[in-house]
């Protein structure tokens, strides 16, 4: 799709994205190997602070590469370094590895014709001699013909056809249409809350292994939003990345939805969330329950 052969045929017309959830995958298996080392004291050497971290995260790097995807490459590079950064590692240590990741990237949009094209598209109001800049292009007049309420759900204009892609990579210019300004805000909103949710998980915990896991999935979540809401806008290279939790497809939703769903583990351990859910009265759910069940006749089984 568009270059792009990360997708399995599992057959039956059913397909699946194994690189969806390798960002799953290398969030949990980087916490409970840091959380181990820490445990151990070993966090304060390079070599147990890199290895085999980032050999293992670059070996998924390069087999998510060979199948042309540099948008989810770019979100598990930005895992590495939260799970870095979260690790301790010292400025220099992120200089280096980013400078290297840099010329790297240069090099991958140098030799590809279409990620040129794409970076030669950020901010364009033209649709280039050759069309190459339609999808960005349609994506700035669908968000400016939604106004400030948009032109109601359902009413788009732009997905029928204009604008590629409109269910996955550009569902927010289609949310910004419908919904206008105020929809648009109103993602970002939720997007701000629930990056501040996993921050404040991350920062208030004493079990590592939760402290790791919790910013890893924070740090993916917040950066395939940025991209993609980025590139939306027009502010950064059209990647090919989905809105999480907004975008079709379900190799993307299923280890989102399962991320989430560990923060919201995590977050039930903090001290204010057991101390809140402590005082609430006996019985209460119980009884919310039991409204809802008919009660049978004396002796009915």
């Amino acid at each position: 799709v568009g270059g792009n052969q990360n997708w399995l045929q599992l057959g039956a017309g059913f397909q699946l994205q194994p690189s969806e959830f390798g960002k799953l995958a290398l969030v949990l298996w980087g916490a409970d190997l840091l959380a181990r080392k820490q445990d151990r004291r070993l966090l304060a050497q390079w070599k147990h602070m890199l290895v085999p971290l980032v050999p293992v995260a670059f070996m998924l790097l390069g087999l998510i590469m060979l199948g042309g995807d540099m948008g989810t490459a770019i979100i598990l590079t930005a895992i590495l370094f939260g799970l870095l950064w979260l690790a301790g590692a010292p400025t220099r240590l992120f200089a280096g590895v980013l400078s290297i990741a840099a010329l790297v990237g240069f090099m991958l949009i140098r030799t590809s014709e279409n990620r040129m094209s794409r970076l030669m598209c950020i901010g364009a109001i033209d649709l280039g001699p050759k069309g190459e800049c339609w999808q960005a292009v349609h994506g700035i007049y669908a968000l400016a013909s939604g106004g400030w309420f948009g032109s109601g759900l359902g009413a788009s204009v732009e997905k029928w056809g204009q604008l590629p892609e409109a269910h996955t990579d550009f569902i927010f210019a289609i949310a910004g249409e419908e919904l206008g300004l105020a929809g648009t805000l109103s993602v970002l909103a939720l997007f701000a809350a629930l990056g501040y949710a996993g921050i404040r998980v991350a920062g208030r915990t004493e079990d590592p292994f939760v402290r790791y896991a919790a910013g890893g999935v924070t740090t993916w979540i917040m950066a395939q939003a940025t991209v993609n809401i980025g590139a939306v806008l027009g502010l950064l290279p059209i990647a090919g990345v989905p809105l999480p939790l907004f975008s079709y497809g379900g190799s993307a939703l299923l280890p989102s939805m399962f991320a989430i769903g560990l923060l919201i583990a995590f977050a039930r351990e903090d001290p204010a969330a057991k101390a809140a859910l402590a005082m609430r009265r006996p019985g209460v759910r119980w009884k919310t329950m039991r409204r809802r069940v008919k009660k049978r006749p004396s002796g009915e089984r």
